[in-house]
């Protein structure tokens, strides 16, 4: 079985270029926080309010979790967030630093103790070894990463090249075709007309020779995901 893969290219202005053989939604540009709120015993909290903080931005979301003590925020730009967790009866909790990656959603479970409400607890929550909610599989680069890794012509579509089960095409389009450099990559077997490319999802793929139209510069991609 050909398994799909999805490259999406967040840059400076939050445009994003996806990478794929697959449909890919508009949650691609953002990513998304869930949890649960439980008590001591592991009994769901309803209603609690949730705050959802962009330690950058200084931009603020509430939600309120249902009455299985689940809550959700999508369409959230990628980066650092706090979280601030509360309910009458109980004492607030927070979570500092949660990070934020571009088409993820990031877990957060939450147990809150009984007291007061003005009392805090930082809560320490660890990331989910194994995702559940997906069965997509991808790698990600931070912006440290696309920045510093030995790519010689500074070509970001050879940034490709670096996850398994592709390999680079023989041969290339003549530069009057291809005046943007972008490499012809192979994806598990497939032909590279078969790789299909999204920007800020829109289409971004030539229809005719089935390359990327528009190949971002290195300094201008925060964080990649293939």
């Amino acid at each position: 079985m050909i398994r799909n893969k999805i490259a999406a290219l967040l840059l400076g202005a939050f445009t994003v270029i996806i990478l794929g053989s697959g449909t890919t939604s508009a949650q691609a540009v953002y990513g998304s926080i869930s949890g649960t709120a439980t008590d001591s015993t592991g009994a769901a909290i309803p209603d609690a309010t949730v705050t959802i903080t962009s330690v950058e931005r200084k931009t603020v979301d509430t939600v309120t979790t249902n009455s299985d003590g689940l809550f959700s925020k999508e369409r959230l730009l990628p980066g650092l967030y706090a979280i601030k967790v509360e309910k009458q009866g109980f004492k607030s909790g927070v979570s500092n630093n949660v990070t934020v990656s571009l088409d993820t959603q990031t877990k957060v479970n939450v147990s809150l103790e009984a007291g007061q409400i003005s009392e805090v607890v930082e809560i320490t929550s660890e990331g989910q070894l194994l995702k559940t909610d997906r069965a997509d599989v991808a790698t990600t680069f931070s912006t440290r990463e696309v920045t510093e890794l030995p790519i010689l012509d500074r070509n970001f579509t050879k940034l490709i090249l670096l996850t398994p089960g592709t390999q680079q095409q023989l041969w290339n389009h003549a530069a009057s075709e291809n005046p943007q450099g972008s490499t012809q990559t192979i994806v598990n077997g497939q032909t590279f007309s078969g790789t299909g490319y999204q920007l800020d999802g829109t289409d971004n793929r030539d229809v005719i020779l089935g390359i990327i139209v528009i190949n971002p510069t290195f300094d201008s991609v925060g964080e990649t995901k293939i």
